[in-house]
């Protein structure tokens, strides 16, 4: 139980010390993040997302570090497939490249706190009750399903329940007002849409939990192993997010893939009271089914470029 507790407090205080390394070291000026930034940063957080998994291996097992790198590239792939929500998000609060950054920060910071109220209550669940292994599996496909059927647009979010409620309930100004969240006029408080945007990408977030969630704990009901993976990709998320922006219209299989692999840890948690999947098959699937849908959508636009 102690070895339990001292595993937390060093990932939060890490957790704590990268946060602050990325707002006061890395991003300290509100500007756009070239791309050659954002690819070095996407780097480093994915370097340390793995030096992590070698703290998992040498301090829970060999077993424990691969469920952490499975449910990491998971949940990373996912992130990238709801990347063109966000872009979606700043450009209907008119947020400039510059912004951008700070509002993703604040938003993940949010983030981190629903992802451990879902992964403790869902293990919870798992644990106290079987039959939610089922429902859980039951709902990742229909996810799937769902994911690989829809159109290739998302509802304008102003049109969120929670945005109109805040911009109903709340003084809202119309400008940036110089990138501020807050801003105080005539000895009153206005919101931004800097802070509006915010808004839209928590609830964007806990949208994407419904599936990220149960994948995860498809792979692992250990909830540090879940919870550290979920961090570790969503931490990423914010430099990847500038170093794909450009090309993630370019992506037009991914869809297919993410619905694959949801579809495949669904079925996992379905059989695993009959059959149990190794984790290194989930990874090494997980992986090739990302590298072939990669290589295809970049092969199909190859041809519609050649076809012009």
């Amino acid at each position: 139980m102690v070895e339990g507790v001292t595993d937390w407090v060093l990932f939060f205080l890490l957790i704590l010390f990268l946060l602050c390394l990325d707002l006061f070291v890395f991003n300290r000026k509100k500007e756009a993040v070239p791309l050659r930034k954002a690819l070095l940063l996407t780097g480093f957080w994915i370097s340390i997302a793995l030096i992590f998994g070698i703290f998992v291996y040498l301090n829970m097992g060999a077993d424990s570090a691969m469920e952490y790198y499975t449910a990491y590239v998971i949940e990373e792939s996912l992130s990238v497939d709801n990347m063109f929500v966000f872009l979606l998000i700043f450009q209907a609060f008119a947020i400039p490249d510059k912004y951008q950054h700070e509002a993703l920060f604040y938003g993940i910071i949010g983030a981190m706190a629903f992802r451990l109220i879902f992964i403790f209550a869902g293990a919870e669940l798992l644990h106290r009750f079987d039959f939610m292994m089922y429902f859980f599996g039951a709902l990742l496909i229909f996810v799937a399903i769902r994911t690989m059927v829809k159109k290739d647009t998302v509802k304008d979010p102003n049109e969120n329940f929670i945005i109109r409620f805040a911009t109903k309930h709340m003084r809202t100004t119309d400008c940036l007002e110089g990138g501020k969240i807050f801003v105080k006029k005539n000895g009153a408080l206005y919101v931004t849409p800097i802070f509006l945007a915010i808004l839209a990408l928590e609830f964007t977030d806990i949208v994407f939990a419904i599936d990220s969630v149960p994948a995860v704990l498809a792979v692992t009901t250990d909830p540090f192993i879940a919870y550290t993976s979920n961090i570790f990709a969503i931490l990423g998320l914010r430099s990847l997010y500038f170093a794909l922006k450009g090309v993630i219209s370019k992506f037009s299989y991914f869809k297919y893939g993410i619905g694959v692999i949801l579809t495949f840890v669904g079925v996992k948690m379905i059989i695993a009271g009959f059959y149990h999947i190794p984790v290194m098959f989930s990874l090494i699937f997980i992986l090739a089914v990302l590298a072939i849908t990669v290589v295809a959508s970049l092969a199909i636009n190859r041809h519609r470029r050649m076809a012009i």
